[in-house]
């Protein structure tokens, strides 16, 4: 299986595409719907009741039966650096569990082992950068090329950025204060940028966020060793700094939550 996702700055434009989904026989159990609790989510019909093991809701909110079949209907979760939004979906429970809410939902077993088969732990903050632009996401999973091909077609058609695109937006609009920051004497971010980008970015996957470098050392050697072998010892230090800046960034966002 593989996550195909759009994100999309109207919710109502994303709710449309999962209808689009269903329409063409796509099963409400390859897909997911998260959306900023404040965007308006009740527009998705879907069975009232949940399926025997799947995983219990907690945090549903009032007027419960909106949602997608065959998984949690409508999670409620408060999102580190995010703040409250609705997922709707397995893929929702999964999403709700890698970003660390702190509140609203826990997530059954079903849910657990989508981890590690189709949501890309990659990915997961440019979903939170999305929802937390006030933007929507749409997860379809498909299960061959041909199919992929298609969910992007249809995605595209339906007005969603793709994932790629909205990872860009989010770099260019850090990129700045990170050459700022970067800059001093003997470093150079155009043209360490591509190294310092990918520590940045490690540092925000699920299982790395808010570990300090040391900890997360031995888990990344091998790229480490990997950069440094092809790229010298200078893309290394760009690829720990970018590291430990990105570690500094995530803190930041969680600072603010707790402080609002």
């Amino acid at each position: 299986m593989e996550a195909i996702t759009g994100v999309f700055r109207s919710s109502s434009d994303a709710e449309r595409a999962v209808s689009q989904f269903r329409t063409i026989g796509v099963p409400d159990d390859r897909l997911t719907y998260l959306t900023p609790s404040t965007a308006g989510h009740a527009s998705i019909p879907a069975e009232s009741t949940e399926q025997p093991g799947i995983g219990k809701t907690i945090g549903a909110q009032a007027g419960g039966g909106v949602g997608l079949a065959g998984g949690p209907l409508l999670m409620a979760a408060l999102i580190p650096g995010v703040g409250p939004i609705s997922a709707m979906g397995l893929l929702g429970g999964a999403f709700i569990a890698l970003a660390g809410a702190t509140a609203g939902a826990a997530v059954g077993d079903k849910a657990e082992n989508l981890m590690s088969h189709g949501l890309p732990e990659d990915e997961i903050f440019v979903y939170e950068d999305a929802l937390r632009k006030g933007r929507s996401v749409v997860i379809a999973m498909a299960k061959d090329d041909d199919e992929a091909a298609r969910f992007r077609e249809l995605l595209e058609t339906e007005g969603a950025e793709s994932v790629d695109a909205a990872r860009e937006e989010w770099w260019v609009g850090l990129r700045s204060a990170e050459q700022e920051h970067y800059s001093a004497p003997g470093r150079n971010l155009s043209t360490d940028e591509k190294f310092y980008r990918k520590g940045f970015e490690s540092a925000l996957h699920a299982r790395t966020r808010c570990k300090e470098y040391d900890q997360v050392l031995n888990e990344m050697t091998a790229q480490m060793e990997g950069v440094e072998r092809q790229n010298g010892a200078q893309a290394a230090e760009a690829f720990q700094r970018g590291y430990e800046r990105g570690r500094d960034y995530y803190q930041a966002l969680c600072d603010q939550s707790k402080a609002a």
